[in-house]
């Protein structure tokens, strides 16, 4: 993602719910000669680091794990920027932070402000109305080098981890590295005004920093361990848990080896096995980073550690001139490849080999236009470079320029989207019920009009997120909300995960008729199980926590009745995530024994899960709106989730009841985008609000032949 004084680098991004700077030989003016040494390896070492992050994203097989390439920029990072910097204390005796965030500013700013800018005309242009908000403030968050803790935050609600990923989300590591370089510059300084007031002499700064970047690369490494294991998502992006990896660089620049040249060839040789196993075996199910980014984060290390002088080493392949080309355009190569991978892919009927292809194509041709015209015109200034003030200017006025475009794109937009989300009245799941049998519920090309309009979708929520209710992945607080009339006769009470915080509209609806009080308890990932569940192969451990607190809330509401339902998931079991026949059976069960032991509370009515389309319906009519019938899903398909086994679990079950309302929201042999004029997902498998509502009816008349 950035780069040093001398050479440039670039930086990779990421995938969920999956879920990303630049080669340059040439010396900056400024540099001293230990930070101007061009070193043709680390070249080498950046074009691999750039090609398996472009490969990975453009989903060429066998490179499951190329989002290593980031991991091997950090360490690059950290070592380049750190041995520049001690180079200057051991020279000058301290260091001149105004010339380091200059260099920083002119060297990564002009380039990267260019693809943050282009972003927006193309999604206008490419992407479907419904990505456009999320756009611009990704672009605005981009500029402010502060994604990572966006993209954290996405990834820790669930909601936001069902969309399709950000043009610009692979700006992430960018954001990471700048972060650390606004804080690395000041410990260092900080070590260096240390050592002199302590000691008056130099020397003693290299045992200080040492001592330092030890400190502060185990304890976030330790950070990231523990957050891979308590909350992956967020692990993936937080600078906290990214810093070890500079560091690991750092330390090498700090205490440099000096090695026998077979020993610093065969170690070079082992770290390019470590990098390139990682980048085969590992995979976006992988807990990560963490424990299992130390193999390519040493193996970076060795490579750079072998350096130039092995002469069987790894640098007879990485001096090779292709590598040193994409090495020398890697920063920009990496700015550009995702954003046209974006387009290209969505602007096709299918993402395949071709658009990818010319995808890839496109971003080397673009990657070499910009560092040629922009980067390296702008490195290379005089004026720029005997001025840090003014180089400091230009980072300046390409960051606001940025942050102004994206503002005003978003609300450039906003009059159609709200205009939009205006219209109302359509019947919904009542069209259904007015004669029309399945006919109503056929997928059709076009449809008058279309509520909540896709573009605002993502708001379409029960009132249990507005109203603060609803608990994140992570949370463990029991926070409830009540509804109803106001003098209810009985009080039901409704629990479980996103996907019975869907049924909220309907229920309400229906409380307020039976004159209930409705009192809900959801969690999104969160299962009310007595097995403890996973998603993927990551475990919510705050699930278990948060279940016994709503137990303990149960014994308090004394409830008449309790709603419940879920979305499917693996049970984990004996530190092993369960698969196939053996999940299902043990979900079963688990499903069985948890209703019948809220029977001893009150009754229970399982709402059966909603037929889950796996695409995302929101977005896919935002870009199909006259050819809807693209959007549609086989029922059977829609229907092989949880549904079947909550069925399952349900028969048999005293005072335990099934409501099944799968063929109001899909009655035909395939399921619609649209029924009634009411758009039926806001995701890849969560009801939109507006059409829960239109469910009303239906959900009253089966209540009334279940529980009276």
């Amino acid at each position: 993602m950035t780069v040093d004084d001398v050479q440039t680098r670039h930086r990779p991004a990421p995938s969920p719910a999956r879920r990303p700077a630049v080669g340059g030989s040439e010396r900056p003016p400024d540099a001293g000669r230990a930070q101007s040494a061009f070193r043709a390896d680390i070249e080498g070492l950046r074009a691999i680091a750039v090609l398996l992050v472009v490969l990975w994203h453009a989903d060429v097989p066998f490179i499951s794990g190329g989002f290593v390439g980031v991991d091997v920029f950090f360490v690059i990072s950290g070592y380049l920027i750190t041995r520049g910097m001690a180079a200057e204390v051991a020279s000058r005796g301290r260091l001149s932070l105004s010339r380091f965030y200059a260099r920083r500013a002119k060297r990564l700013l002009p380039s990267a402000a260019l693809v943050l800018l282009a972003a927006l005309p193309l999604t206008y242009v490419f992407l479907p109305d419904i990505r456009w908000r999320d756009t611009a403030w990704d672009v605005v968050s981009s500029a402010l080098y502060l994604i990572n803790w966006r993209l954290a935050d996405q990834a820790v609600d669930y909601l936001a981890a069902e969309q399709a990923p950000s043009i610009v989300q692979h700006y992430w590591s960018l954001a990471v590295e700048e972060q650390f370089y606004l804080l690395w510059p000041l410990l260092l300084a900080g070590v260096a005004w240390w050592a002199r007031r302590r000691t008056g002499t130099r020397p003693r700064f290299g045992a200080l920093a040492v001592a330092m970047v030890a400190v502060v690369g185990l304890a976030s490494f330790a950070w990231s361990v523990l957050l891979v294991e308590t909350d992956p998502g967020r692990a993936y992006f937080v600078t906290t848990g990214r810093i070890w990896e500079l560091a690991i660089g750092a330390l090498l620049a700090l205490v440099p080896l000096r090695l026998p040249g077979a020993v610093a060839s065969a170690l070079g040789w082992i770290g390019i096995a470590a990098i390139a196993g990682s980048a085969v075996v590992l995979d976006t199910s992988t807990p990560f980073p963490g424990v299992l980014a130390v193999p390519a984060t040493i193996g970076t290390a060795l490579v750079i550690a072998a350096g130039t002088a092995a002469r069987h080493g790894p640098v007879t392949v990485l001096r090779l001139t292709p590598l040193q080309f994409v090495g020398g355009i890697s920063y920009t190569l990496y700015l550009w490849h995702w954003p046209l991978l974006v387009v290209l892919t969505a602007s096709t009927e299918e993402s395949g080999f071709t658009a990818r292809a010319v995808a890839v194509a496109l971003s080397v041709l673009l990657a070499y236009l910009t560092s040629r015209l922009v980067e390296r015109p702008v490195w290379h200034s005089r004026k720029l470079s005997v001025r840090p003030r003014a180089a400091l200017a230009v980072g300046l006025a390409c960051t606001l320029l940025v942050v102004y475009a994206g503002v005003v794109f978003n609300f450039a937009t906003a009059p159609s989207r709200a205009g939009a989300a205006a219209v109302w009245g359509a019947p919904g799941a009542a069209a259904l019920a007015a004669g029309n049998g399945t006919t109503a519920g056929d997928p059709v090309d076009h449809a008058s009009v279309i509520v909540p309009d896709p573009s605002v979708a993502r708001d379409d929520l029960p009132s249990v997120y507005a109203d603060n209710c609803h608990a994140d992945k992570p949370d463990t607080e029991i926070r409830k909300c009540t509804y109803g009339g106001p003098a209810p006769t009985s009080t039901v009470v409704l629990i479980g995960d996103s996907h019975a915080a869907q049924w909220v509209p309907a229920l309400r609806t229906v409380a307020e008729r039976r004159n209930w009080k409705l009192v809900t308890y959801t969690k999104s990932q969160c299962p009310f199980l007595d097995a403890q569940v996973a998603d993927g192969r990551n475990v919510n451990r705050s699930c278990a926590t948060w279940n016994q607190g709503v137990r303990r809330a149960l014994a308090d509401d004394r409830p008449d009745l309790i709603f419940t339902s879920s979305f499917n998931y693996s049970v984990h079991r004996d530190g092993a995530v369960l698969k196939g026949t053996e999940n299902r059976t043990a979900l079963v069960e688990s499903m069985r024994q948890t209703w019948q032991g809220l029977t001893e509370v009150a009754p229970v009515v399982v709402l059966r899960d909603s037929p889950a389309p796996r695409i995302d319906i929101a977005d896919c009519v935002s870009g199909n709106r006259n050819q809807l019938t693209r959007c549609a899903v086989a029922r059977d398909e829609a229907l092989a989730g949880i549904g079947p086994l909550q069925v399952e679990a349900a028969e048999g079950a005293p005072e335990v009841h099934l409501v099944d309302l799968t063929d109001a929201i899909c009655p035909a042999s395939r399921c619609a985008a649209v029924i009634g004029g009411v758009l039926v997902y806001r995701d890849a498998n969560h009801l939109t609000a507006t059409y829960v509502q239109t469910l009303a009816p239906q959900l009253d008349e089966q209540l009334a032949a279940a529980v009276g």
